[in-house]
């Protein structure tokens, strides 16, 4: 079974939250932090749109894939508030 590696961006420290596809995930329930990324122990997936999709597109002619979007919403040192959004996926086998 694939799993998925998401990066947590530089000054990003606990506590943080993470959602996928809007939806709060849970640590240790639906992910874990390993050196620095968060480990998904399933295979997500962002869209990559090709030119032809893309064409398509543009008049009207769906093309539906699995999009998944890992954000992560953190205090920054000065504790105001931020989101990390859309952040980069690698999965691994």
């Amino acid at each position: 079974m694939a799993r998925s590696l998401v990066r947590v961006p530089p000054g990003v420290r606990p506590p943080f939250e993470v959602y996928l596809n809007g939806v709060r995930q849970q640590l240790g329930r639906d992910y874990t932090v390993q050196q620095g990324s968060l480990v998904f122990q399933r295979e997500l997936r962002k869209d990559r749109i090709s030119g032809w999709r893309w064409f398509l597109g543009a008049w009207g002619v769906g093309t539906y894939r699995q999009d998944d979007s890992v954000d992560v919403r953190y205090e920054r040192a000065d504790g105001s508030p931020a989101v990390a959004e859309k952040l980069d996926i690698e999965v691994v086998p």
